[in-house]
C-alpha cells in the first residue's frame, strides 16, 4: 500500500523507540499541530535525521529531548529552526540531580539525639575522668555471668506468667534444652557454680558509665564503644554488644523512628508545597533546617518550577547565575547541561510546544509491537503506524 500524503510539518517532534530494546533504535517523527505520525527513521543517528530535515524543508520549530545526536542532527538540517526542549525531560533531569544531591546528605535526614542536660553531661564527665584515671582491678563478675542472670531472669519471668517452654523458646530466641535448663534452676547462680570464677570482666570499670548513658537515651553500641576506648577500654565492640543485648531486650528504650528516604525527601523537595500534607511538610521544614545545602537546593528548585509553569524563559540565565553562586554540586552539573543547550531549554520554558504528543505515539508503536509479537520488521511496522496513523 502506498503511503499517506503528508506535508512537511511546521512544527515537528522528534524521538526515538525501540526496535529491539537494548541493541536497535529507530526514530520517529510527529507533526505536533496534527498529532500524526509522519515517518520512522531507522536509526537514532545525527546524519539520518539531518538528511531527512534537508529532503523535507520548511520546518520551523523542532521539539526534541535533549539527545545530542538529535541537537546536531537538528542543526545541520534545519539550520534556521527553532529548538525546543521537553520541559518533561528537563525537569526529570533536574530531579535526578536532586536525588543525587539528598543521597549525599543523607546523615541529615534523620533527627539528631535530643542533647543530655548540663546535670546529665557534668555527670558523664566526671564519670569519663574517673574511669580514665583508675586502675583496672580484677573483678569477679564476667560478662558471660551477667548474661546468665538475664536469662534466667527473662526465663522465670515468662514461666510465673504461664507461659510454655516452647513458646519461651521462641520468645527468647534459645533452645528448648537451654529453656529448660533455666527454668529448672531456682537461682541463676547455679547455673554458673564453677565457671568463669575468678575471670574479670574487661567491661566491669565501665559499667557504672556505660548504664549512666543508656539511662540518659545513649542506646547505641559504636557510640558507647568509641567513649569508653576514648577513657581507656581496650577490648572488642562484640563484647560491649554482648553486654547491651540485655539491656537491649529487657530495658524499656525510647522506640527509633524510621527516617524519611532519600526518594520521600526529593519527593517533598519537588512537588508542589500545596501538595504536601502538614507532616510531610514539617519534616522536610525540618531538614532543610539542618543542611544548607538541600536549603539552597530547594529554593531554587521552587523558582525553577515557578518558571516552567509561569512560561517565563527569559529568567533562566538569573536562575543559572545564583545556582552557579551557591555552587551545590549536583545542581551545578545539572546548569552545565542546561548552558549546553541553553537556546533550546529557554524556548522550552517559553513557547507552548513539548513532546507529549511524540511520546504519545512511542507508546502506540510498542502496542503495534505487540501485536505483531515483535516480529515486524521496520519497513512493516513503518506501514503500519502510517496507515493507522
Amino acid at each position: 500500500m502506498p503511503d499517506p500524503p503528508t506535508t512537511t510539518p511546521r512544527i515537528l517532534g522528534v524521538d526515538y523507540f525501540a526496535l529491539r530494546r537494548g541493541h536497535v533504535y529507530g526514530t520517529v517523527l510527529i507533526d505536533i499541530e496534527t498529532r500524526r505520525p509522519i515517518d520512522l527513521l531507522p536509526d537514532r543517528e545525527a546524519a539520518t535525521l539531518a538528511r531527512w530535515l534537508a529532503e523535507h524543508p520548511g520546518v520551523e520549530i523542532i521539539c526534541r529531548d535533549r539527545a545530542t545526536a538529535y541537537a546536531e542532527g537538528a542543526r545541520a538540517g534545519a539550520p534556521d529552526a527553532t529548538h525546543v526542549a521537553d520541559r518533561w525531560h528537563v525537569w526529570h533531569n533536574l530531579v535526578e540531580a536532586v536525588e543525587r544531591c539528598v543521597t549525599r546528605h543523607t546523615a541529615h535526614l534523620r533527627e539528631p539525639e535530643p542533647p543530655p542536660t548540663p546535670e546529665a553531661s557534668a555527670a558523664a564527665l566526671a564519670e569519663l575522668e574517673k574511669i580514665a584515671t583508675a586502675g583496672h582491678p580484677a573483678s569477679t563478675a564476667h560478662r558471660y555471668a551477667d548474661r546468665t542472670r538475664e536469662r534466667h531472669r527473662a526465663v522465670h519471668a515468662l514461666v510465673d506468667q504461664g507461659c510454655p517452654q516452647r513458646a519461651i523458646a521462641r520468645e527468647l530466641g534459645l533452645s528448648r534444652n537451654t529453656v529448660r535448663r533455666f527454668a529448672r534452676a531456682t537461682t541463676w547462680q547455679e547455673l554458673v557454680t564453677g565457671k568463669w570464677q575468678g575471670l574479670p570482666s574487661i567491661l566491669d570499670d565501665f559499667k557504672p558509665y556505660l548504664h549512666q548513658r543508656w539511662n540518659e537515651g545513649c542506646t547505641t553500641a559504636a557510640t558507647l564503644f568509641e567513649e569508653i576506648t576514648a577513657a581507656g577500654y581496650r577490648g572488642g565492640l562484640t563484647v560491649l554488644r554482648d553486654y547491651l543485648r540485655p539491656l537491649r531486650s529487657g530495658a524499656p528504650h525510647r522506640e527509633k523512628v524510621r527516617p524519611p528516604s532519600v526518594r520521600e525527601v526529593t519527593g517533598w523537595m519537588t512537588r508542589h508545597p500545596d501538595s504536601l500534607a502538614p507532616e510531610e511538610t514539617l519534616k522536610l521544614k525540618a531538614i532543610l533546617a539542618r543542611c544548607p545545602d538541600l536549603d539552597a537546593a530547594a529554593g531554587h528548585i521552587r523558582v525553577f518550577a515557578e518558571m516552567m509553569t509561569a512560561r517565563t524563559g527569559h529568567q533562566l540565565p538569573g536562575w543559572i547565575e545564583k545556582v552557579q553562586a551557591d555552587a551545590v554540586p549536583e545542581l551545578l552539573s545539572f546548569v552545565n547541561g542546561v548552558v549546553g543547550d541553553q537556546v533550546a531549554v529557554t524556548a522550552g520554558l517559553t513557547l507552548p510546544f513539548s513532546s507529549g504528543a511524540v511520546e504519545g505515539q512511542v507508546d502506540r508503536i510498542k502496542m503495534l509491537k505487540r501485536q505483531m509479537f515483535g516480529r515486524a520488521g521496520l519497513d512493516l511496522l513503518r506501514k503500519r503506524v502510517l496507515l493507522a496513523g
